[in-house]
């Protein structure tokens, strides 16, 4: 035993030490960028929108005092604006700071973002006051701040962890250590529409008594297969949690429970705003329950009496508490009821600390997207629950780590992938899958799933052209004279790298492959594009550039364009991938992660071109095997 094995506490507490790290350097680059960076930089980021107009303000039915803002700016910037973010208001002052950039004010409060709609933000702000100054002020802009909540929770499910006994003790314990995990043991079931290793899954999920992992390669149907598991666990507990680090994995597979007609409460909002996604929400299901307006009008009397308190009124207190005591108890029956009437609680990790969830208590966690959250953040739901299901693929994106020395001292190492390596026997790898020309699959198969993932016969052959040949490399390198153009720049400190020769070159690619397949079969058959670049530069560029193109404007609905993250899980027909990087020195930055890049060549159905100086990419070996498996088709 080795001592990390003997003791998980001290792991733990290593842990802690290194989460202290992310979230010292997170705090330092939002200072950083709070000072130095530039407005207009921020709102290219997406992470301020400015100016803004001011909406009307109220109170929702969460009894939250909200105000809604309009984004007045360029509205083609996707922005990082989502619920639970907090953020800060400021104004633009037009005299300058020692940077050039025009003075920035901030005002002393933090909000929170309820929803964001396109071009429309709902934000929760204290209700003291300070709103009128920001209504009265000019040039008004609203930006993230540093989520200083999200790491309290961490924190507090780390300490809680690490002195714990009962349950939460015993599956720290089990998790750290080699010991066998719990089982029941019964005849397997047979589920008609899942494959074999589908199948197996979802069995190994009934019978485990601590904890089950289901390993999702792309296109081998994960959410089919945790949907079904999920539908099953049903048949034999009352309620689950299920949860994910992000709130569009947890929209994606709440959506999905409701297609089944399972009954599913979502804590906090959706992402995508749409009826489907916000019926099920708490605070929609709270404002639509039979009670809901008599409280409304207990709180508004509360306000009322408050805002008009009479000098020595005695009976002030006595009114207010004999008030207060009404609406609580409304709360708690409403409350009660949507929680009685769910099957599926839906949230994220740290959504699960949410106060409505207090000392609720559930037999199943199921995580989603497991492989992406930090291991700190698992914890949270975890204290909630007796045994934990966890889906994923640790080969595909990483959690994001700021800190380069806490992301070398292993924060990176996500829980999933401590099971997997200390207990093989509760994962099942799913094998079949069903999106990807084998010959697009073939590559990531033996790179990094060990050559155990197939296609199903329906897919194996699919191309769009006949005699087509489904992966391409366009090497930049090789190009004519031109060549010194194919060559990286760098924009601004912190917006990354660009290389417009490239850019350029993608755009004529597509439209070259466009032109031998034929406008007509285009739109008749929907065949859709994403073009894929790791750099957030080169995509906004690549966006820019293709909203200029005459040839492009029939098809703008079928060709998305943007980063690796911004395509998890999904999938195109046709993928083109802009690397970028073109030096002498062979440098090639984070595309050194190279699950970003298994993520990126497994989005295509059909079609995949590769643009890149390969004289560059292939001093690495991945790219090396990558260029040469092309090569040879």
């Amino acid at each position: 035993m080795g001592n990390q094995q003997s003791s998980p506490v001290l792991a733990l507490q290593q842990q802690r030490l290194l989460l202290q790290m992310e979230y010292a350097a997170e705090k330092e680059t939002f200072r950083k960028q709070t000072e130095e960076m530039g407005l207009q930089r921020k709102v290219k980021r997406g992470d301020a929108w400015w100016p803004v107009k001011m909406g009307k303000s109220y109170y929702n039915s969460l009894n939250q005092f909200v105000v809604e803002l309009h984004r007045q700016g360029d509205e083609e910037i996707e922005h990082n604006f989502e619920f639970g973010k907090p953020v800060l208001f400021f104004t633009s002052q037009s005299n300058r700071n020692p940077q050039g950039n025009p003075t920035i004010h901030y005002f002393p409060f933090t909000a929170t973002v309820s929803y964001v709609d396109g071009d429309r933000m709902v934000v929760a702000v204290p209700d003291n006051g300070q709103l009128i100054d920001v209504q009265s002020a000019e040039s008004v802009g609203i930006q993230l701040s540093f989520d200083e909540t999200s790491y309290r929770t961490m924190f507090d499910a780390l300490d809680r962890v690490i002195k714990a006994k009962g349950r939460l003790g015993y599956l720290r314990d089990l998790f750290y250590s080699h010991q066998q995990a719990e089982t029941f043991s019964f005849a397997p079931l047979r589920f008609p529409y899942l494959n074999r290793t589908q199948e197996d899954a979802v069995n190994k999920v009934l019978r485990a008594k601590d904890v089950a992992i289901v390993h999702g390669p792309p296109g081998t149907g994960k959410t089919t297969t945790l949907v079904e598991a999920i539908y099953e666990t049903l048949r034999r507990e009352n309620q689950v949690l299920v949860c994910a680090q992000s709130n569009m994995a947890v929209d994606w597979i709440s959506e999905k429970l409701v297609d089944r007609g399972i009954n599913v409460l979502r804590i906090g909002n959706p992402t995508r705003v749409n009826d489907k996604m916000l019926s099920f929400t708490y605070e929609r299901r709270f404002e639509a329950h039979p009670d809901y307006e008599l409280l409304w009008s207990i709180r508004k009397a509360i306000r009322e009496l408050r805002a008009h308190r009479k000098r020595g009124d005695e009976k002030y207190h006595q009114k207010l508490e004999r008030l207060k005591e009404r609406a609580t108890e409304l709360e708690i029956r409403i409350n009660a009821q949507l929680f009685g009437e769910a099957r599926v609680i839906a949230c994220t990790l740290v959504g699960s600390a949410s106060r409505l969830l207090e000392g609720q208590k559930f037999g199943t966690l199921f995580i989603d997207e497991a492989a992406q959250a930090l291991e700190a953040a698992c914890w949270i739901p975890i204290r909630r629950v007796s045994r934990v299901i966890l889906a994923g693929d640790h080969c595909q994106l990483p959690p994001t780590v700021k800190s380069f020395a806490a992301l070398k001292a292993g924060l990176g190492k996500t829980l999933m992938e401590r099971i997997v390596e200390n207990k093989p026997e509760v994962v099942t790898l799913l094998r079949m899958q069903y999106r990807m020309n084998e010959e697009i699959m073939r590559f990531s198969s033996d790179w990094f799933y060990g050559n155990q993932v197939e296609s199903a016969p329906e897919v194996k052959y699919r191309s769009i052209l006949d005699l087509d040949i489904p992966m391409t490399w366009v090497d930049t390198s090789k190009l004519p004279p031109h060549s010194l153009m194919f060559k990286e720049e760098f924009v601004g400190e912190s917006f990354g790298r660009i290389n417009k020769a490239e850019a350029e070159l993608t755009l004529m690619v597509l439209e070259n492959y466009f032109k031998k397949i034929g406008k007509e079969r285009i739109l008749d058959e929907r065949l859709d594009v994403g073009i894929i670049s790791p750099y957030r530069a080169q995509v906004q560029y690549l966006r820019h550039q293709l909203k200029k193109k005459e040839w492009a404007k029939p098809y703008r609905h079928l060709i998305s364009v943007n980063t690796v993250d911004g395509f998890q899980g999904q999938e195109r027909d046709i993928i083109l991938i802009s690397l970028v990087r073109a030096n002498d020195e062979g440098q090639i930055g984070f595309l050194r992660d190279l699950r970003r890049m298994n993520v990126a060549i497994t989005r295509a159905r059909m079609k995949l071109i590769i643009l890149g100086d390969a004289s560059t990419m292939t001093r690495h070996p991945f790219y090396k095997r990558l260029y040469e498996y092309v090569e040879a088709l």
